[in-house]
């Protein structure tokens, strides 16, 4: 064989080996995607600008200027963005799982208002026949998280009610709603979240409007009738969460009412 034709024939062994490689490499590197139950970088989130957002735009009473914080939308849309590419990864602490999850239900509620504002209640918003977890806005899928289509039901009911017994998870998610849990005007950090949830909590049962207890009656927020489940469990009850942290004590005999429940903007 002349040296030419050896230089073709070794040229066509090559091609024939690349050509039989890459066929049998694609299929599986097509596929391959970001775990979703992992974050792109393993670091947890940095909340400080969320954090930098609601001291901003949030008084000390929960109220969100809204009108105001649709100038910052896009600062906004940055933060929630990062949550979107960066879930939690397993090696988080409970503390930094459980300040993501709370932090983004918030963020994407404050999201959901300022795409359809001006509007009088969230309960405005999507469709006017609304079926619990099938049409309401809280069942809507209008974010991702690690690539998956998500509502804030789910954050609230797959993520947090399920994946961590706590119920003082209720006195910081924020439904937009007046009669709601308060807007902290600073995010729920990892170092500090019990104390924040604790304060949560206090803020709550101590505010007439809300909650109207003495030793006598109580008439409480629809949260302790609608998560009841959730406040009873590990042997606990609701006069044990009651008198945790309001200053006016009942006890198992005291008659427990509910309070109709304003479904009003938390607007300044």
């Amino acid at each position: 064989m002349t040296p030419s034709l050896l230089k073709i024939a070794i040229t066509g062994i090559v091609s024939c080996l690349f050509i039989s490689l890459t066929a049998f490499v694609i299929p599986f590197s097509v596929g391959v995607t970001t775990p979703t139950n992992a974050s792109t970088t393993g670091v947890p989130v940095n909340h400080t600008l969320y954090d930098r957002l609601l001291k901003k735009y949030v008084n000390e009473k929960g109220l969100v200027n809204y009108r105001g914080f649709k100038h910052d939308q896009k600062e906004l849309t940055k933060y929630l963005d990062m949550l979107s590419n960066n879930p939690p990864a397993d090696k988080w602490s409970r503390n930094e799982q459980m300040a993501y999850w709370i932090n983004a239900y918030n963020a994407y509620t404050i999201q959901l208002i300022l795409n359809h504002y001006p509007v009088a209640s969230i309960k405005d918003i999507g469709s006017k026949v609304q079926i619990p977890f099938v049409t309401t806005p809280w069942a809507s899928k209008f974010f991702k998280i690690g690539g998956k289509d998500m509502s804030l039901d789910h954050i609230e009911r797959s993520v947090l009610r399920k994946q961590f017994n706590e119920p003082r998870i209720h006195f910081a998610l924020v439904p937009a709603a007046t009669l709601g849990p308060r807007l902290r005007n600073e995010a729920y950090q990892p170092d500090k979240l019990i104390d924040q949830l604790d304060e949560q909590g206090s803020d709550f049962l101590n505010n007439p409007a809300k909650n109207a207890i003495s030793p006598q009656r109580a008439s409480l927020s629809k949260i302790f009738d609608w998560y009841k489940s959730d406040w009873q469990k590990s042997n606990k009850s609701v006069d044990y969460w009651v008198n945790r942290y309001s200053s006016a004590k009942i006890n198992r005999d005291t008659p427990i009412s509910y309070l109709d429940y304003n479904w009003g903007l938390n607007e300044q």
